[in-house]
Parts: C-alpha cells; sequence; structure tokens
C-alpha cells in the first residue's frame, strides 16, 4: 500500500527540509510526497528541487499563481497514486512511526483516521501541550459541525478508494475542516488514534492564534460552505465556542 502525502509551501525555507527529514525517517518507506509551491519568494522551491533529485519519491509541483492553501493541496491530490492519502504542512513534523501505527489501525475497515498531536514552537521545542489525546471513538458529520474533535490536518489519514471527491472547498482559509465535513458528510467517521505521533508547530502569525478570527471563519464555514440556517448555525456555533474555552487537549 503506497501513501501519497500532500503538502502546501508557501516560503517555508526555514522548514521544509525539517519536515522531509520526518518523512524521511518514517518506519513506513512506501510513499510519494506531493509538494505544490505556491510562488514562494525565499529558496522554499529550490529546496524542494534538490530533495527532488536526490529522493525519487518527492514530487514537486509549482502553481502558475499564488493561490493559496486549498489550490496548493489538491493540485498535489490530482497528482496523488497512493491508496491512501496523508496530509503534512510545511512546517509540521512527523514521529517516525506515524504512517505504520495509523496504517496499521486503520486495517482494512477504516477510511479516515487522524492521530493525536503536540504543540511545539518556531525553535522545536515542545510546549507541552497536546490535542486530541483525550479524545477516543470515533466522529461523526453533525460531531464535527460542533468541533467535538480537533483534528488536525497534519494527523489525517484517507482511504483513497472510499471517497469520490477529496478536492478541498477553494476557501483561503479552513479548507481542511470544510473537506473533513464533505467527507464526514456522505456517511463515514473519523476514528481516532490518541498516540500523539505529529508535531504542530506553533508560529506567532498563525491563524490558528487568533481566536477572532478562526471564529469568523467558523461561521463563515456554516452559512457559506454547509448552508446551514441561521438557527442551526448558531446552535453548532455555540458548541464550538464552548468547547474552544472548556475544551481539555
Amino acid at each position: 500500500m503506497k501513501v501519497s502525502i500532500i503538502t502546501p509551501a508557501y516560503n517555508a525555507e526555514k522548514w521544509i527540509y525539517k519536515t522531509y527529514n520526518s518523512i524521511n525517517n518514517q518506519t513506513y518507506s512506501n510513499w510519494e510526497w506531493l509538494v505544490t509551491d505556491d510562488l514562494s519568494s525565499d529558496k522554499t522551491l529550490d529546496i524542494l528541487n534538490e530533495l527532488a533529485n536526490q529522493d525519487c519519491r518527492v514530487k514537486v509541483f509549482i502553481n502558475r499563481e499564488n493561490s493559496g492553501a486549498a489550490v496548493s493541496r489538491n493540485n498535489s491530490i490530482s497528482n496523488a497514486t497512493g491508496d491512501f492519502l496523508s496530509f503534512i504542512d510545511s512546517d509540521d513534523l512527523w514521529l517516525p512511526n506515524k504512517l505504520e501505527n495509523q496504517l496499521e489501525f486503520m486495517g482494512e475497515n477504516i477510511s479516515f483516521s487522524f492521530t493525536a498531536y503536540e504543540l511545539i514552537d518556531s525553535n522545536d521545542l515542545r510546549l507541552n501541550q497536546t490535542v486530541d489525546s483525550s479524545q477516543s471513538g470515533s466522529f461523526s458529520y453533525q460531531d464535527m459541525l460542533r468541533k467535538k474533535a480537533t483534528l488536525g490536518c497534519s494527523t489525517v489519514m484517507l482511504r483513497v478508494s472510499s471517497f469520490k471527491d477529496i478536492r478541498m472547498p477553494l476557501i483561503r482559509t479552513g479548507q481542511d475542516y470544510a473537506l473533513w465535513l464533505k467527507l464526514l458528510k456522505t456517511g463515514h467517521k473519523a476514528y481516532i488514534l490518541n498516540d500523539i505521533l505529529t508535531q504542530y508547530r506553533i508560529l506567532p502569525n498563525s491563524i490558528s492564534r487568533n481566536k477572532i478570527k478562526k471564529a469568523k471563519r467558523q461561521w463563515s464555514i456554516y452559512r457559506e460552505i454547509e448552508l446551514l440556517g441561521f438557527v442551526d448555525s448558531t446552535i453548532n456555533f455555540s458548541y464550538y465556542a464552548w468547547r474552544a474555552v472548556f475544551r481539555k487537549v
């Protein structure tokens, strides 16, 4: 079974080699890494091309214009040849047994899985905070409307044959969450492997650290992508807001 690893990259020269190393150090080696560069203005593309010359499993693509992470991920997805899709952002890291453990967890029956993760800073220092590590079981479309799990993008693995359309909605932020909703709406559930297998990098300018922007994004997805009515959107947003404040990670 081959795993296609999907990454968007933009001005990631400081991190991209570390991300590659965390993939290259996986105990499971049957993978391809498909990276789409979003017209970086630094040396990201040079580094990627160097890696591709050294490792035939690395495949590099370039957007015609700066288009955002959704377009970049979709371009990589359209070129994927694996049995599974796995996602990692250009500044995140995987622990060495991530792919092997997740594939074993999914077995023959699970189509959508994600793992717990821990937070690190710009210097790779652990911040002593984990996410989804106390979760268990599986999550439905309705569960994820209410954000009962965080479901980090760099932790997700999908069985390609189980889904007709794995393209992300073309929105600038929150496209990963919108995709999870689209897939779960088909009746599949997302199963948590609550081992900490991913390190998610927190940077000062990250939208994930801006609670107001996150809240606006959440509401927009309810109304503009999921086309929920005002009442349903308000109910789900109330659950989201409560969990954002009181969630035990």
